[in-house]
């Protein structure tokens, strides 16, 4: 029996090798295109390892993302994606049928330090979350007029042509978060890294017509808070 259509998506078959913190912000990388994202959940425990739930705003992005991403191969693995069983608690209290589950009994031996550092990390990842959204519809939707895009006037040009030149990478940037952000694009062939170098990283497609659209849309695209993607013409 089918599910029926849900805010959340349920993702499984993920790889279990890779860091829960990293694996959310792949999972937001990769699904922030389909609309606005309330929250991601993946759980380390033994019982919820390779899998993770993606929230959406809207119905219709949750849609879409199962029907685009359906085996799309993540960290070497085909996702399997289905609707979630039920609504999740933020999206049961939008609609206004939130039932508050009975508390579990409580752990006597978490300490208020413990406490106040997980109130903390969700506050931050919210931060993070928020102004990645902002960052990538400013960048997909906005071309390179909107405030912390980068001014191509500060930047020596190079001619046009097939290869990308990235700058201002996190240190936590890796090939597979880079190839999910450009392989959305028509043309996109791969990506590049340069040994000991953790900020700078080369992009190629098939032609200057497709490289140069991967450019203007993903200009200034924000990775994390702190660093705006700069995207140049490689030099031939």
């Amino acid at each position: 029996m089918d599910i029926r259509p849900n805010n959340t998506i349920y993702v499984n078959n993920l790889n279990e090798k890779i860091k829960k913190e990293e694996l959310k912000k792949s999972l937001y990388a990769i699904f922030s295109q389909f609309g606005q994202i309330l929250d991601i959940v993946a759980l380390k425990t033994l019982k919820m390892r390779g899998q993770a739930f993606v929230i959406f705003k809207e119905i219709s992005s949750a849609t879409n993302a199962l029907r685009s991403m359906q085996g799309f191969p993540f960290y070497d693995k085909p996702m399997r994606i289905q609707y979630a069983k039920t609504d999740s608690d933020q999206i049961a209290k939008l609609k206004g049928t939130f039932v508050e589950r009975p508390k579990k009994p409580r752990i006597v031996d978490e300490s208020i330090e413990a406490k106040k550092a997980k109130k903390k990390a969700a506050k931050e990842q919210a931060r993070y979350l928020a102004r990645l959204q902002q960052a990538q519809m400013m960048g997909l939707h906005g071309g390179m007029g909107g405030q912390g895009h980068i001014n191509p006037s500060m930047m020596p040009e190079q001619p046009p042509n097939q290869i990308l030149f990235l700058t201002n990478l996190p240190e936590e940037t890796n090939e597979m978060m880079l190839s999910m952000l450009f392989n959305q694009f028509p043309g996109f062939k791969e990506v590049r890294l340069v040994p000991g170098r953790h900020d700078i990283a080369f992009v190629e497609f098939d032609n200057e017509m497709q490289s140069a659209a991967a450019r203007d849309a993903l200009q200034g695209f924000k990775i994390t808070p702190t660093h705006a993607m700069k995207i140049s013409f490689a030099k031939k």
